[in-house]
C-alpha cells in the first residue's frame, strides 16, 4: 500500500495558510483534514462558508487527479463548484472526503462532503474539473 506523503508535494503557500493536510488518497478518493482555529472563523465565530468550499474544491480535484506515482502527477482546475451549507461542526476537526463519480478524457465529475470527528454533516458539494496538460 503506497502512503499518501509519498505521493504528495510539499504543501502550496494557500494549503498552509488554511492548514488542511491530506490524510488519505486512492484512485478516485480522497480525503482532508483540517483541525478548526480561530482564523478559520467569520465574524460569527463559526468556520467561513470559504474554508468549507476550500475543502471541497481541493477534495473532490484530488480524487480526480489520483496517478499512484508522484513524478506523474495530474493536474486539474475547477470550472464548477457547487456548495450546500448544512450545518456548523460540533467538533473540532472537519474531515472532507471526495469522490470522483465520472468523465472522460479531458474533464471529470466529482461530489464531496464534510463532516466533523463527532459525525455532523457539514457541507456536500459537487464538482466540475478539467485536466491541466
Amino acid at each position: 500500500m503506497i502512503d499518501v506523503k509519498d505521493l504528495l508535494e510539499n504543501p502550496y503557500e494557500y494549503q498552509k495558510l488554511i492548514g488542511f493536510e491530506v490524510v488519505a488518497w486512492t484512485q478516485d478518493n480522497a480525503k482532508l483534514q483540517l483541525p478548526l482555529a480561530d482564523k478559520h472563523g467569520n465574524r460569527y465565530g463559526i468556520p467561513h462558508g470559504g474554508v468549507h468550499a476550500t475543502l471541497l474544491d481541493t477534495c473532490m480535484g484530488f480524487a480526480g487527479c489520483y496517478t499512484g506515482d508522484r513524478e506523474a502527477a495530474q493536474l486539474a482546475m475547477t470550472l464548477s463548484l457547487n456548495v450546500q451549507y448544512l450545518s456548523r461542526p460540533k467538533g473540532k476537526l472537519l474531515v472532507a472526503t471526495g469522490l470522483k463519480t465520472g468523465g472522460g478524457r479531458k474533464t471529470f465529475f466529482a461530489e464531496g462532503s464534510i463532516a466533523d470527528e463527532t459525525g455532523e454533516l457539514i457541507a456536500k458539494g459537487t464538482g466540475t474539473f478539467r485536466y491541466r496538460d
